[in-house]
């Protein structure tokens, strides 16, 4: 984490790195952004002037950007000041088959990250996740299932007695989920027969512990979207 930018903000100024996970409008020009970072968690910000056609934020301030952010961090609030974006994600962001998914993945990311925590996993889970969306070598019903488990997994929401009495192949398959490096999760595939098995399983996993409703999935389910 970076500080002490000297004009404009001083020891004030700080930079991270991290991914827009909603964006809204505030007032006439301005945004308010939720960023998941590396260093500091989930932070909100706003982006001063950043609906305006010739602000240098505009194209940076969409969810799924990421990239690193300069904020100024006022007494309670951020003011992002400037940014530099690496990926857009625009294979997710150009396909509707894989948009509303993707979305859903910033919304469950949102949902179980907290401010000013060590969010480094959550970060690295939810961008790999995105990256293996748009792959046709990859069933994204799979996909979902892998970054819905192991979210709960890390989180502390998952009973491993739902998975217990499963085939030997889902049991194992479960624990690659859970305890596989995230840069080498989204690397399998499952039969149709124990792919159906682990979604039951992990719906029920699921309903246990989450009881709020996604936006997001609620969309899927009424365009009926790669729902598991």
């Amino acid at each position: 984490m970076a500080g002490g930018f000297g004009a404009d903000g001083g020891d004030n100024l700080i930079q991270v790195t991290g991914i827009v996970l909603s964006a809204s409008p505030v007032g006439e020009y301005d945004k308010r952004v939720v960023i998941l970072t590396r260093e500091r968690g989930k932070l909100h910000a706003f982006a001063r002037g950043a609906r305006r056609q010739n602000s240098p934020l505009i194209a940076g301030i969409r969810p799924f950007c990421f990239g690193t952010f300069t904020l100024y961090e006022g007494r309670s609030s951020y003011t992002l000041k400037q940014l530099s974006i690496t990926n857009y994600f625009e294979e997710v962001t150009s396909s509707v088959e894989y948009v509303y998914l993707g979305y859903y993945f910033l919304e469950f990311a949102d949902y179980y990250s907290r401010e000013n925590g060590d969010e480094f996993s959550t970060l690295k889970l939810l961008y790999q996740a995105l990256r293996a969306l748009p792959k046709e070598s990859l069933d994204n019903r799979l996909v979902r299932l892998v970054y819905e488990l192991r979210m709960m997994a890390m989180n502390g929401d998952f009973d491993g007695s739902l998975f217990a009495l499963l085939s030997g192949t889902a049991r194992y398959a479960v624990d690659f989920i859970i305890n596989t490096p995230v840069e080498k999760l989204f690397t399998f595939a499952l039969s149709e027969p124990v792919l159906e098995e682990l979604l039951k399983a992990a719906a029920k996993n699921k309903a246990r512990y989450i009881t709020r409703s996604f936006k997001s999935e609620e969309v899927l389910n009424s365009i009926n979207i790669i729902v598991s």
